[in-house]
């Protein structure tokens, strides 16, 4: 992270007074840029890469960002935003803010599954990433808030946002393996049903193989169950803290 990220997200940094080339613009660059990651993956992100399908010299984007460390802060901040145009303008009942935000992250994060591969642990907090946060807190400290003291807020939007990343890198993972190996699941799991079928049959793991037939089904919703627990698990802390029920907050 620079000032110069900062500076740009913000619209504090000086401006190029004309571009190299008509039509070009910062908001070209982060969105070809995007582009880019979400087709091929942030690996093949690159100054070069993006000034190739702008049809531009490589030195005409540095007259708008510096370099791939600050465009990766705009394309950040920019996914960011996407979800938000849609979002509700007045505070929500609790539960429905915990429930957008963990589907809003997947929904992210299946959309362009390059932002798995960034390490977001000192991230840059341009508008779109305060206007999210703004909303999530608007929801949760609202009127038909959690009652929760301000570090236990922010630990259930991590907690939420950690659930939900973790699906979708399990999704993610799952379509990488068969890309890389050329094999899919169901050659996958053929290939290795002899082994197991021994193993279940040796008596050594009596309780897998009493397992149901349906146990790893791909029909399961394992985001729609952990959800309704994380649900589940606020709502006893919320009552124990005197927040907003739905039982209370219907009445």
């Amino acid at each position: 992270m620079t000032t110069s990220s900062l500076d740009l997200l913000w619209g504090t940094g000086d401006r190029p007074s004309r571009g190299p080339k008509p039509g070009l613009t910062l908001d070209r660059i982060v969105t070809t840029a995007v582009g880019i990651a979400d087709a091929e993956g942030l690996d093949a992100v690159s100054m070069r890469r993006v000034a190739s399908e702008l049809g531009v010299g490589t030195m005409s984007l540095y007259r708008y960002v510096p370099g791939k460390t600050e465009l990766l802060d705009l394309m950040l901040d920019r996914v960011q935003g996407e979800s938000l145009d849609d979002a509700p303008t007045a505070p929500t009942h609790w539960r429905d803010t915990v429930t957008a935000l963990a589907r809003t992250t997947l929904a992210l994060y299946r959309a362009h599954p390059w932002l798995l591969k960034v390490n977001e642990a000192r991230s840059v907090l341009g508008p779109s990433a305060l206007r999210g946060l703004e909303l999530c807190l608007s929801g949760l400290k609202g009127p038909h808030g959690m009652g929760l003291s301000d570090p236990e807020t922010i630990s259930v939007i991590i907690t939420v946002q950690g659930f939900a990343a973790g699906i979708a890198r399990m999704e993610l993972q799952a379509v990488e393996a068969a890309k890389e190996t050329g094999v899919d699941d169901e050659e996958f799991w053929r290939t290795q049903r002899p082994y197991l079928e021994r193993a279940m049959a040796s008596g050594e793991y009596p309780l897998m193989a009493a397992l149901a037939a349906d146990t790893f089904s791909h029909d399961t919703d394992h985001f729609a169950f952990g959800l309704a627990r994380l649900l589940d698990g606020f709502e006893a802390l919320v009552g124990g803290a005197g927040g907003v029920s739905p039982a209370a907050a219907d009445a």
